[in-house]
């Protein structure tokens, strides 16, 4: 049974069991926020400036197209990391408003691919709503996940949803490793596609 099918299942039996008594409600807690005559704390417009600074890698994140679904899904994501050896997890943050992000959650499992320098137009097409973003993209299965591995990324990385924290505005989303590994000897070694500034960088080569 895959993950969504334990989860399916899960949901089954706790619908199978009678429902307990009334139980008193907990008092809702006060959540801090900016009031209407209180000045926000940081500027949005500075905070992207400033954290612009900081140069990340670029990635695509994949899920398997769940039944009846016409393609797997994807999106561009720079909010990447790895988390922990043992046990071996990454995570990603995503938004909240993502319309990618629920087709993942549902497949369960999730595979992450490390773009190449020469990957910055796949980039864009991830990054785009509203349109088939594996048109014309060559990929094939992840062994664990069945997610798409891209062709020509230099690593990928092959995933069980963890966990999912919220984070303001986004999702933290906790990925158990099950497979992982880098590009096979048809693609030749390449520099990591960077992002910077709100644009696409490489590395300089030494000397």
């Amino acid at each position: 049974m895959g993950h969504a099918g334990a989860a399916a299942a899960a949901v089954r039996y706790l619908r199978s069991v009678p429902a307990p008594g009334p139980v008193e409600a907990l008092p809702r807690p006060e959540l801090r926020c900016v009031r209407a005559d209180e000045r926000a704390p940081v500027d949005p417009v500075e905070f992207r400036r400033v954290l612009g600074n900081f140069a990340t890698g670029v990635t695509v994140v994949t899920a398997p197209a769940a039944e009846g679904e016409p393609s797997p899904a994807g999106f561009a994501c720079q909010s990447f990391s790895s988390l922990s050896l043992d046990p071996p997890l990454v995570c990603f943050m995503v938004a909240r408003t993502s319309a990618t992000w629920p087709r993942i959650a549902r497949a369960g499992v999730f595979c992450v691919n490390v773009l190449g320098a020469g990957q910055g137009e796949q980039c864009r097409a991830f990054a785009r709503s509203g349109t088939d973003k594996f048109a014309g993209v060559v990929y094939d299965a992840a062994p664990f996940s069945g997610a798409p591995r891209l062709a020509g990324a230099t690593a990928w990385i092959d995933c069980a949803i963890h966990a999912v924290h919220t984070g303001g505005d986004h999702l933290i989303v906790v990925g158990r490793v099950r497979a992982l590994g880098t590009a096979d000897g048809s693609v030749p070694d390449q520099a990591p596609l960077l992002f910077h500034r709100g644009r696409f960088g490489r590395l300089e080569p030494e000397g």
